[in-house]
């Protein structure tokens, strides 16, 4: 026993040994630097402007150059490593294999909830850095393994034949700048030396179709659509959430090429909103210059142009001519080393060059990727986005139900869960396995495809439609996907270059919703609509005893749909973007102007508001209590006002509110979202929202694009959705008014 008592201590100590050796060694890793290290950019006890003074310093021109292309290559002589800067992460770690895979912002952007979404993007940047770590450590460096990452796009969703309006966050700049910015926050992180990663502002700036147009067209919205639609997602993102980066578009805004703009990335970015940070090319776009805009005439040119404007990242290959504009006299290399010292300030916040024991991301591992906590976020995520249209009293379904009939040419399909700019996963649900997940074991479900996407059957027997119409519960799974709708090369169905020339369902799939609604008599058609951008839906809606719009709702897509439908989840998603009843309420898709667009110009009652969205319990608004009637400019508006929830149903709630300007002598928006607040409502319970509103928040801009305070009568309006009779009409609760003066 002694024996035993005397090795055990001996065990202690030798461990204790080892402990305090590993604890010296972390040490020293951490604070000595080696000799060959010292007075170079690795050492790391240096300021970073004066360790990126020292890496310009040991560079060559040549490998100056070569850095400033996005697939830069290694040094090996000072041992850095290739970095391939084009990363996606548009609504999860894209393109980059296995990745937890979320929701599309149109999405994401109708939960109206900028809390979640940066717990989202916070979940994406973990599994980012994961990821990086262990591409690292395989010597992997290829495109997309890295963590400088391309996103948010925050263009405004100005018109929904753009292909790419999926990828945005709605056609309101206010949400767009919340949303957009939560993202960026959750992305980039908030520790006070180093970036979890590093987001992306794009396409700066007025870029938003028609897609087949981009690499040449030329924008000039109004001055004052410029500056109150076009510009104030991008000024939030670069004041308020410090975004990384800033990608300028392909297209040309005002004459000038948005990547050789000097009044948008000189004057307006760097200058008057105080940006730091680096800006990139959209691929391909310097070339653009001289191939497409032919406002140069060489590639040289074309360089000169871009650098010049701090252009620092070029996406593509012309810069591998810079050299020969550097000897053409057409920029200097003093030019080069502003540029590259611009770029990579990155990549030390980003820790690249720093020991591996000072950066605390990189002890994120392979067990953060796809973790049952984010999937779990992603269903949440999902379910928040679901927006109920329309509900006749036949939702929520009860899990119990006797026979549940599913048939559309969505309702099983995998790539209508992913969207675009997408990772991959293998928890991806479908509609149809989502509602065999909801259902009793004791419920007969079946499914059948029943009509195809874009063309008419061929087959004119069709079963699937008479067993759709004898069903006790039909969920008819219809809509787009992106074979229809995307970025320039990508919907290989598009017959636009992945726009839309109008927004009706494609093919024959209303002729068959037609067909199944005709056989069911009074037997309830549940219709679910899968799509990024709004899709005519007038007849759809007097067909459809209930219709759930459910986008690309990521990998837990399935689940939450079916959540909503059975009623687990009370519906809480809003519409961030308006339904037109057809492109005859549009104007002309070329037309920049604002006029007749979106809620705050357009001049006839859509088929549903922007800012719309039921739920399953019954909501009341109390009348709104202002905290004065008259205020100056530097004073704060307090409203508050009280929700009362007349049901037994739990309901989170989206509290929006609107201003209207009532004596402005020239033209002002219609209605103007201004703040919004997310509430939970217990049941049979009141609770009571206050919005604290600074007066200098409502500007307006008049023709000339000048900020303009009106004084005089303002209305305020504070409810569910927009404050509209389209609203009262499609069942909203009725919103409520405040009037007061500025003076």
């Amino acid at each position: 026993m002694k024996y035993i008592q005397i090795l055990a201590i001996a065990l202690v100590f030798i461990t204790c040994n080892q402990e305090q050796k590993k604890s010296e060694e972390k040490e020293i890793t951490k604070e000595e630097i080696p000799v060959d290290k010292k007075g170079t950019f690795w050492d790391h006890t240096l300021d970073v402007e004066k360790r990126l003074d020292l890496v310009i310093s040991e560079l060559t021109l040549e490998e100056k150059c070569n850095q400033l292309l996005h697939d830069a290559p290694g040094i090996d002589r000072l041992g850095i490593k290739p970095y391939n800067w084009w990363n996606e992460a548009l609504h999860g770690v894209a393109r980059m294999g296995r990745a937890t895979v979320f929701p599309q912002p149109i999405a994401m952007a109708a939960t109206f909830d900028p809390e979640l979404i940066e717990e989202v993007a916070t979940a994406i940047s973990d599994e980012g850095r994961a990821k990086f770590n262990i591409a690292q450590k395989n010597e992997n460096y290829t495109q997309y393994a890295g963590l400088t990452y391309w996103s948010p796009n925050v263009n405004i969703f100005r018109d929904p034949r753009w292909g790419r309006g999926m990828e945005t966050w709605g056609e309101d700049p206010f949400l767009t700048g919340k949303m957009g910015g939560a993202f960026v926050k959750g992305l980039q992180g908030n520790h006070p030396t180093y970036l979890k990663a590093a987001a992306c502002a794009k396409h700066y700036a007025v870029h938003n179709g028609p897609e087949g147009d981009r690499h040449h067209f030329n924008a000039k919205p109004s001055r004052k659509d410029f500056e109150e639609t076009y510009l104030p997602a991008f000024e939030a993102l670069v004041k308020e959430a410090d975004v990384e980066a800033v990608m300028c578009a392909y297209s040309r805004t005002y004459d000038e090429p948005c990547c050789g703009s000097t009044e948008l990335l000189v004057d307006i970015l760097r200058k008057k909103w105080g940006f730091t940070g680096h800006v990139m090319s959209d691929c391909g776009a310097i070339s653009n210059f001289h191939k497409h805009h032919k406002v140069t005439k060489t590639p040289e040119e074309s360089i000169a142009m871009a650098l010049k404007t701090d252009v620092n990242l070029n996406c593509g290959s012309t810069y591998k001519k810079l050299q020969d504009a550097i000897k053409a006299g057409l920029v200097t290399e003093a030019d080069v080393n502003r540029n590259l010292k611009g770029l990579w300030r990155t990549r030390f916040k980003l820790g690249m060059f720093d020991p591996y024991g000072d950066n605390p991301f990189n002890a994120l591992g392979e067990e953060t990727v796809n973790s049952p906590e984010k999937v779990a976020l992603a269903r949440k995520a999902a379910q928040k986005s679901v927006v109920l249209l329309k509900n006749d009293g036949v939702l929520p379904l009860k899990s119990d139900i006797k026979n549940v009939f599913a048939i559309g040419p969505l309702a099983a399909d995998v790539d209508v869960m992913l969207g675009n700019y997408n990772g991959q996963s293998g928890n991806v649900v479908t509609v149809v396995e989502g509602i065999t997940n909801a259902i009793s074991a004791g419920t007969r479900f079946e499914y059948r495809h029943g009509f195809q996407l874009d063309v008419a059957n061929k087959n004119p027997i069709g079963w699937a439609i008479g067993e759709a119409q004898m069903a006790e519960v039909t969920i008819a799974v219809v809509g787009i996907n992106t074979l229809l709708e995307g970025e320039e090369g990508e919907a290989i169905a598009s017959d636009y270059k992945s726009d839309r020339p109008n927004i009706q369902l494609p093919g024959k799939q209303l002729h068959y919703l037609k067909k199944i609604k005709e056989g069911r008599g009074d037997k309830p058609l549940v219709v679910v609509v899968m799509g990024g951008s709004p899709i005519a839906l007038e007849e759809v809606h007097e067909l459809a005893d209930a219709v759930v719009m459910a986008w690309y709702p990521g990998e837990q897509g399935g689940n939450a749909i079916a959540d909503v439908i059975f009623g687990k989840v009370s519906p809480s998603g809003k519409l961030p973007v308006t339904f037109p009843k057809s492109i005859d309420q549009l104007p002309a898709y070329e037309d920049y102007s604002m006029k007749g667009r979106t809620y705050k110009y357009m001049d006839t009652a859509p088929q549903y508001p922007f800012g719309f969205g039921l739920g399953y319990g019954k909501l009341s608004y109390a009348p709104i209590q202002i905290n004065k009637e008259t205020f100056e400019l530097n004073e704060t508006i307090v409203a508050k006002t009280i929700l009362t929830n007349e049901s037994d149903w739990s309901i989170n709630e989206t509290v929006q509110l609107y201003m209207k300007t009532k004596d402005a002598t020239f033209l002002v928006p219609k209605y103007d979202l201004k703040s919004f607040k997310q509430v939970t409502v217990k049941p049979n319970s009141k609770v009571e929202v206050t919005f604290e509103l600074p007066v200098k928040a409502l500007k307006n801009y008049n023709t000339k694009g000048e900020l303009i305070y009106v004084k005089g009568v303002y209305e305020m309006y504070i409810g569910s959705t927009l404050p509209s009779e389209r609203s009262l009409e499609l069942g909203a609760p009725k919103s409520v008014k405040a009037v007061f003066n500025i003076k």
